[in-house]
């Protein structure tokens, strides 16, 4: 059985577990390296030391005959549900190719995208941009019918919470930012184009440069919501956006690329920019207490363009 005690797994992964997922984090933890084994004997894996760890524990792995996979498992939950389910319907289109599966369990077989240069590595950004434009666009199809995905508003009424868990205020951050992305969210859904499929968390990291295609999609949300929602994660990223000088500038550069290359209005993707990054800030508050601040400095940003 792979040797994985909390002790061997970054503090920090072990913590986000922890954090997110409470008591059945900590029993995911524990039964880890079993997966690791089940796995490994259901597909022939040998599986390597892992990659930097967020949320969810991924390792690159080589079948029996020698193909190059990456192994992802997760505590299973809705979110990690979502996440099979768009990539059985992207089917390798804009996006890395799903294998196999265990929902019950959270465990996905993916191809390893090679070689894996992340989108944050380019030093043009304005070709970093045309090139998440060009996948968005490889990625967005037609939702089925009674399919498994939130919605943009489920998303924005996360903001609720917040208000609950400060009695109607906003805790550590701005309220009159809070105020704007509330009104924001309220009148874009209001005139939302009718939903596609999104991947809900495009961004530098993940976009990978790949042999099959130039640039490929990873870790998708899955999520129902108008094209112009998915610009706002790229827009808060790569991290370390928000101490660029100039940033005004970029953004509004960025804006116009995307606004060109996706037919989208250039308010619409500033406005969706400013309320997901008020809304992002407060999952950090949500889920950590803390890492907020890039963010709300985001949010402040891309005030002067909505």
């Amino acid at each position: 059985m792979h040797p994985l005690p909390d002790q061997l797994l970054p503090d920090a992964f072990v913590q986000t577990v922890h954090d997110v997922h409470g008591a059945r984090g900590a029993a995911w933890l524990a039964a880890l390296p079993g997966l690791i084994d089940g796995c490994a004997r259901r597909w022939g894996l040998t599986v390597l030391p892992p990659f930097a760890l967020s949320y969810n524990y991924a390792a690159p792995a080589f079948t029996g005959d020698g193909r190059s996979v990456v192994l992802k498992l997760g505590v299973p939950n809705p979110e990690l549900t979502c996440e099979i389910a768009a990539l059985r319907l992207y089917a390798g289109r804009g996006a890395v190719q799903l294998l196999e599966a265990d929902e019950a369990q959270g465990i996905l077989l993916l191809e390893r995208l090679l070689p894996g240069t992340p989108l944050r590595d380019l030093p043009d950004d304005d070709q970093a941009t045309r090139i998440a434009a060009e996948v968005m666009q490889a990625l967005w199809r037609p939702l089925p019918p009674d399919h498994p995905f939130p919605t943009t508003a489920r998303w924005a009424a996360g903001l609720e919470r917040l208000r609950a868990r400060f009695d109607g205020g906003t805790g550590p951050l701005p309220a009159a930012l809070v105020d704007r992305a509330e009104g924001l969210f309220r009148d874009l859904l209001a005139s939302s184009a009718p939903p596609r499929l999104l991947h809900g968390d495009l961004h530098h990291e993940n976009i990978l440069a790949a042999q099959r295609a130039p640039w490929l999609a990873l870790d998708p949300k899955g999520l129902a919501g108008e094209p112009a929602y998915e610009t706002g994660a790229l827009l808060r990223n790569p991290p370390g956006v928000e101490t660029w000088p100039d940033l005004r500038r970029i953004q509004a550069r960025r804006v116009a690329i995307l606004a060109e290359m996706l037919d989208l209005e250039p308010q619409r993707i500033a406005g969706w920019a400013l309320a997901q990054a008020v809304l992002s800030a407060w999952w950090s508050v949500e889920d950590h207490g803390s890492g907020w601040e890039a963010a709300i400095q985001i949010a402040e940003g891309m005030a002067d363009l909505t």
